[in-house]
């Protein structure tokens, strides 16, 4: 099993290019978006966050039962959920505002313990910049890792709800010790700095960069970097195209029995190019329909 943990809100999806189009309540956050897409790849997977008693809550555990994966560890507050205005430019690409305070998922607090089957642990995204939460997912972060898990960190940074950019930048580098796997924008990779050799340095196995349209890239600690071109689509919004990547990477993987350091070292040219082509092909596809829509098993063939 596959564990994601981190927030679900509700995006609210323009209709439209401009800060006044009509908005369309949709299912999202990062993580949440990640963990649909895994179990619609048909990946073993449970979600764990602390969402809403409200009718946004109800529909986001809904969301995830029709993909299949496991609630058990989702934690459930009277407080309200969260909320995502997106404004979609010319281009199909998104920015967001939020409304965050007094929310559910800030409250989350680290479960006693993770199911048995774990063989893997996602994280990201707002979930890690806002406290009391993000204390708490580091907690279970650092444990994971200190129980020989694999996990992967997904930043997504959203700069307008981190307060003190320094600290943050500071607190990044304080969990790569214990990241397996990092996965991160070209846009977030200039907003934290440094780069993926001095990441690889500090503990993680493997750094991807997605590039937009333009694919991705893989580096590992023996210098060798991985990529390729984009897939050809046309673009209605980028909305869950990262936690596309994100989930088709931790799907591949595990397809390939590679959910360890070791094996990940291991991997190989085949074995990356095979995995990142397969995240680019499924980024191409959540791109071509608004909003976090990503791909089922079906429509991409095994891996």
């Amino acid at each position: 099993m596959i564990v994601v943990a981190g927030e679900a809100l509700i995006d609210l999806v323009p209709q439209g290019t401009g800060a006044l189009a009509p908005l369309q309540p949709a299912l999202g956050g990062g993580p949440y978006n990640t963990a649909v897409a895994l179990g619609r790849l048909g990946s073993p997977t449970a979600f764990c966050s602390r969402t809403s008693s409200d009718a946004f809550g109800e529909a986001l555990l809904d969301g995830l039962r029709r993909a299949g994966v496991d609630v058990s560890l989702v934690e459930r507050g009277t407080e309200p959920t969260t909320l995502a205005a997106a404004t979609i430019d010319a281009q199909g690409s998104a920015s967001y505002s939020f409304y965050v305070d007094g929310t559910a998922d800030r409250l989350f607090t680290a479960p006693a313990g993770l199911p048995a089957t774990t063989r893997a642990i996602s994280f990201g995204t707002l979930s890690l910049a806002l406290e009391p939460g993000a204390s708490a997912y580091e907690e279970l972060m650092r444990g994971a890792a200190g129980q020989g898990l694999f996990t992967a960190l997904d930043p997504n940074i959203r700069a307008g709800l981190i307060t003190d950019p320094d600290a943050y930048r500071a607190r990044f580098k304080s969990w790569l010790p214990s990241v397996a796997l990092l996965k991160l924008s070209e846009e977030d990779a200039l907003w934290l700095g440094g780069t993926p050799r001095e990441w690889l340095a500090s503990g993680p196995s493997a750094v991807v960069i997605t590039h937009g349209g333009d694919g991705l890239s893989a580096f590992t600690p023996d210098g060798t970097v991985y990529a390729v071109p984009g897939e050809e689509v046309d673009v209605v919004d980028t909305i869950g195209a990262g936690d596309t990547v994100n989930a088709a990477l931790l799907h591949g993987l595990g397809a390939q029995d590679a959910l360890s350091a070791e094996a990940l070292a291991g991997l190989g040219a085949d074995g990356w190019t095979k995995l990142l082509r397969f995240a680019a092909r499924a980024a191409a596809i959540t791109c071509s329909r608004a909003g976090a829509e990503p791909p089922y098993a079906s429509e991409l063939g095994p891996f």
